[in-house]
């Protein structure tokens, strides 16, 4: 060690003018540090050791998330038709403003509950309000396929909303459950089941819709020409019924408070094997938690992605409804699935083959820009796929294609199905940015709870804005009030990007105020 430091001394000595009491504290605590081997183990630092991803708890949660989505998009193919079986209004123009009323009632029900779901799950414990809300969401699912008005179909859409407010709880289980070595692994897993809920519940909707015509042999009765969207409500709220009952038995209880009742309890470090959070600590207020930087750009970002992601989602679907002629797809409930499941089986491609490698290569709030600056393009070409089906129709009147008009305009559609859920992607990252941002294990289900408050409540007017502003320019001849929409809502989405650049700004240290 002696010739070490002698020559290291030599080498440090031979550098800037130091005066002698000031040089022999320096060697002095360089050599308490350990000298040469010291600095040769920060050259070579140690890569952290990678936690093993708890694989039946995420198995459970991801089977719980999954009822959420098959709930709330299992009505999207068939309800511009069913606004039309309720006999609302003789204008087709008008079709899609009763639509959106419908689709953004869950919305509206869903910010009512969210965050005092959030709060609630802090005191009692996450797993009870897990599965409160999912036997929830099937009931309200349940009740929609037998209202005959749009009174009961709005009150079966709000509780369903109601109890879909669980959202910011379950995303908080995922965090308790994981930290920062394996959340490349489990957040695009979970991820997953957004998209393959979007997969099935268009599928259900689209295929099981209006059964006493499609298959007569088996459903042509009373009940189903009575009630023609009972069926694919009677399916979906099975699977949410089936997932209350499988939680029941295989989700557990991950509030850091719960795991440190009496020695026989097994503390939530163990439990993922993480240590990302230590022991409990009191619960942070809303107030609080609004005064860090991130968290408030995380929600004004967070309620513009979901503003533009559910303002596009309802415009593609009124869209593809309305008539060739005037500016739509024309197509139907099933081929509308269809294009759904599209949209639905690109998410989970992009999220097994894309989100992992990016979530480790790339910085979190740099994947978020990059994600959500996709939006504009979103919107400026639905307007083409008309173009296309123009181009190929065999009869403008009617909607048909051709054969070879189809092949264009669906592999046109599944294009724009991959720009949007690629752009969509943002919403796996901002998951992992929220649980970076929550300060302790006490307020990560507040911190999800104000988060997924914003943006739910730009959810609950998203949209009855874009399908009415669609059904406002549908109805000019003019080009430029006919594509009045598509200018107004990609200037919204860009103006969504810019809001998605604070969240590199709150991350950055700030002075106490």
């Amino acid at each position: 060690m002696g010739a070490t430091t002698a020559d290291s001394r030599s080498s440090l000595g031979a550098g800037p003018s130091y005066d002698d009491e000031a040089r022999t504290r320096l060697f002095d605590d360089y050599d308490s540090l350990g000298g040469d081997s010291a600095l040769e183990n920060q050259r070579t630092p140690h890569a952290p050791k990678v936690t093993p991803v708890p694989k039946a708890e995420l198995a459970t949660l991801c089977a719980v998330r999954i009822v959420d989505p098959i709930a709330f998009t299992q009505i999207f193919p068939y309800v511009n038709e069913m606004m039309e079986h309720l006999h609302l209004t003789n204008d087709p123009s008008r079709i899609g403003f009763y639509s959106g009323i419908v689709e953004s009632s869950f919305a509206l029900a869903q910010v009512v509950s969210i965050y005092q779901w959030a709060k609630l799950s802090d005191s009692i414990g996450r797993r009870p309000v897990v599965l409160l809300g999912m036997f929830g969401i099937g009931l309200g699912t349940l009740f929609m396929g037998m209202s005959t008005s749009l009174f009961g179909v709005i009150f079966a859409r709000c509780l369903g909303g109601f109890f879909s407010g669980n959202v910011a709880v379950v995303h908080s289980v995922l965090g308790e459950i994981t930290d920062s070595t394996n959340q490349a692994i489990a957040f695009p897993i979970y991820g997953l089941c957004w998209p393959l809920g979007a997969i099935i519940g268009p599928l259900i909707g689209g295929l099981l819709s209006n059964p006493a015509t499609k298959y007569a042999r088996w459903f042509d009765n009373d009940l189903f020409r009575q009630y023609p969207y009972l069926l694919p409500c009677i399916a979906a709220s099975a699977i949410a019924f089936a997932g209350t009952l499988f939680g029941f038995f295989y989700l557990k209880e991950t509030l850091p408070s719960r795991h440190f009742k009496s020695k026989e309890d097994t503390p939530l470090d163990e439990y993922h094997g993480s240590g990302t959070f230590g022991a409990p600590v009191e619960p942070i207020s809303m107030r609080y938690l609004l005064k860090i930087p991130l968290v408030r750009a995380l929600c004004l970002s967070g309620a513009g992605l979901s503003f533009i992601t559910t303002g596009f989602d309802v415009s593609f679907v009124l869209f593809c409804y309305t008539p060739l002629a005037q500016g739509g797809l024309s197509f139907d409930a099933q081929k509308i699935g269809y294009a759904l499941s599209i949209s639905g089986l690109v998410s989970i491609l992009l999220q097994i083959a894309v989100m992992p490698f990016v979530l480790r290569r790339f910085d979190h709030a740099w994947t978020y820009n990059a994600c959500m600056a996709l939006w504009p393009f979103c919107f400026v070409l639905l307007p083409a796929l008309n173009v296309l089906a123009r181009a190929g129709a065999a009869d403008l009147a009617a909607g048909t294609l051709t054969e070879h008009g189809r092949a264009v305009v669906w592999l046109a559609v599944s294009g724009v199905m991959v720009i949007s859920r690629t752009a969509a992607l943002a919403f796996s990252v901002s998951m992992i940015l929220v649980k970076e941002a929550a300060p302790s294990p006490s307020s990560l289900g507040v911190t999800n709870g104000i988060t997924q408050f914003a943006m739910c409540l730009s959810r609950s007017f998203s949209p009855a804005f874009a399908s009415s502003l669609m059904a406002f320019s549908m109805g000019y001849d003019h080009i430029l009030l006919k594509y009045l929409w598509v200018l107004i809502m990609s200037l919204i989405a860009f103006f969504c990007t810019t809001l998605s650049r604070r969240i590199a700004e709150g991350r950055r240290p700030h002075p106490p105020r």
